[in-house]
């Protein structure tokens, strides 16, 4: 393609898109790329998972402001661009029985409606590939949820002119992908990797959890090189300073074991418009050639 191609992640939460595909947006940016993050809420409910700054007042009574000032750190960290969809963060209830979601929180919205914003970033950005969470939502949070279910719906509805007349000119991007880098292949190959070196492995809990899902195993269809880029994501989570520990499981694999071990991001493709071959190394394959 001569036209600069243009990748589209939608994200629930400041913070996701650092955690999420972070390494590949970087490294398609240092492509020529261009990346835009859509993020669906504030992040004005979620917890401060920071031990160093719990406590700390000024964070709490400001924790919209807090969390959009990290989110413009991070961007600028990973080189893309960044527009909020102003829904409202619906927090993850806890308990049993689950407590409702608080009144005009984003999970609450009517899927159509919520849509009608994503289609109108879609068409006026006019991105070539999408990428959004699974039906899980990658873990179910409320938010996760829904940002998958309005991506699906934006998705189809893009390129349609009789579908949402009021958003724009039609556009229909070509492929849409589910984020998966949080799959047991991966973690188990990182574990192994740790324990055969005679280290510690944080994952454990997590590949006995993944028993007691017993969840089916996801089709990984795309795995992105991006490994030099694993530096740039880890800048960018810890940007994200009220939801990062800087010490805690996120950085206890050291940065050569990632490296060699899984130098990967992985992807579900789940629409695409153009031919592919799977496995594939980019979500643009079929897009770059036509």
């Amino acid at each position: 393609m001569t036209e600069q191609l243009r990748l589209m992640a939608v994200h629930a939460h400041p913070d996701d898109e650092s955690s999420k595909g972070a390494a590949t947006m970087a490294k398609y940016v240092s492509e020529g790329v261009d990346v835009l993050v859509a993020t669906c809420t504030g992040g004005e409910r979620g917890s401060i998972l920071n031990p160093k700054l719990q406590g700390d007042a000024y964070i709490e009574t400001n924790i919209r402001e807090v969390r959009a000032k990290e989110m413009e750190e991070a961007r600028q960290i990973l080189g893309v661009r960044q527009a909020w969809l102003g829904f409202v963060d619906s927090g993850l209830p806890e308990g049993d029985p689950l407590p409702p979601l608080p009144d005009g929180c984003f999970a609450l919205e009517d899927v159509d409606e919520a849509a009608g914003a994503l289609v109108k970033l879609i068409r006026e950005f006019k991105p070539h590939v999408v990428t959004t969470y699974d039906e899980n939502g990658g873990y179910p949070h409320p938010d996760h949820i829904m940002t998958h279910k309005i991506s699906v719906v934006a998705f189809d509805a893009a390129g349609d002119p009789e579908r949402y007349p009021d958003a724009g000119e039609p556009w229909q991007p070509q492929k849409l992908y589910y984020n998966q880098g949080f799959n047991r292949p991966r973690t188990l190959a990182l574990h192994e990797a740790l324990l055969a070196r005679g280290m510690e492995s944080p994952y454990g809990e997590w590949l006995e959890r993944w028993k007691e899902f017993q969840r089916p195993e996801r089709t990984l269809t795309t795995h992105v090189p991006c490994a030099d880029f694993y530096p740039v994501r880890d800048r960018a989570l810890i940007a994200h300073a009220t939801q990062i520990d800087p010490e805690g499981g996120w950085f206890k694999v050291p940065m050569p074991i990632q490296q060699e071990v899984w130098p990967t991001e992985e992807y579900e493709l789940v629409r695409s418009h153009v031919e592919t071959s799977i496995p594939e190394d980019d979500l643009f394959a079929g897009i770059r050639k036509n």
